[in-house]
């Protein structure tokens, strides 16, 4: 098993080589296992993907974490932690939730500017700037290289105004950010423009992004990291959903011919020896 510190470097080098990686984000143990036997390099948290296996549409920090510890614990792998707001307002508050997610086995993780309040979902730009340089202090105390990432959530919170994203992006870095994030981004042309506008390595999540994009096509765009957010977790609700609609429709069980081999799913887990 690698040590927490092994981990974090190995992180790091990601971001570092060239090209971009993917970092897929399962929701539990099993689809962590998995995601691990076909080797992927590094793994994210969704908070939407638990937040729907508790039969929610939200998650509070202390559930996140939970969560972080178990998809930690099951692989090999650097976990990166969504932490969404980090579960406060307050700057070191917030920042708490940085050293809990180190403890929990994450060697990277996020805060975001959306509030999680509806009526005001973004924070004011000052207080969101206070807000990542407190995670950035929080992270450089730890004993290991912990990757903070800082999100800009305007797009998906119903303001377009692409000149804000970049500013707060760029005062992110400033603030001392490792990665950057604008969930929302679409084409490649925006992409392109968002990922420039910075130095530092920049995630795109491919649940908000034009989905005939390939990789390689976004890395020429300047992105470093792609992600998936809770895109797998819906896609397989997809899958059940559909299952239940037909057995309660059409009293049929067609669906049984597209499951998974029971072989292969049991090949996959026995690839990977315990943790």
């Amino acid at each position: 098993m690698r040590s927490q510190a092994d981990k974090a470097a190995r992180f790091r080098e990601l971001h570092q080589r060239p090209g971009a990686f993917i970092i897929p984000n399962p929701w539990d143990a099993g689809t962590a296992k998995l995601l691990a036997s076909m080797g992927f390099e590094a793994l994210a948290t969704t908070s939407l993907g638990l937040a729907n296996t508790l039969g929610s549409t939200t998650v509070n920090l202390d559930a996140i974490l939970e969560n972080c510890r178990i998809i930690a614990e099951a692989t090999d792998l650097p976990v990166n932690a969504d932490l969404e707001n980090c579960g406060a307002d307050d700057p070191k508050t917030a920042a708490r939730a940085i050293t809990r997610a180190a403890e929990a086995g994450c060697v990277g993780g996020s805060i975001e500017d959306f509030t999680g309040d509806p009526r005001k979902p973004i924070y004011e730009f000052q207080l969101a700037v206070e807000r990542v340089h407190a995670a950035v202090e929080a992270a450089r105390t730890l004993p290991f290289p912990f990757t903070l990432t800082a999100r800009a959530e305007n797009l998906l919170k119903g303001n377009s105004d692409l000149d804000d994203t970049i500013r707060r992006l760029q005062a992110f870095e400033a603030a001392g950010a490792d990665v950057l994030y604008s969930p929302g981004v679409h084409d490649i042309e925006t992409i392109r423009t968002v990922a420039s506008s910075v130095k530092k390595p920049f995630n795109l999540v491919m649940g908000f992004a034009d989905p005939t994009l390939t990789v390689e096509q976004i890395a020429a765009a300047g992105v470093k990291r792609i992600s998936v957010g809770g895109a797998m977790a819906r896609y397989a609700l997809a899958a059940f959903l559909k299952s239940a609609h037909e057995m309660k429709e059409n009293g049929s069980f067609t669906f049984v011919r597209e499951m998974a081999p029971i072989k292969q799913v049991r090949d996959a887990f026995a690839s990977l020896s315990p943790p």
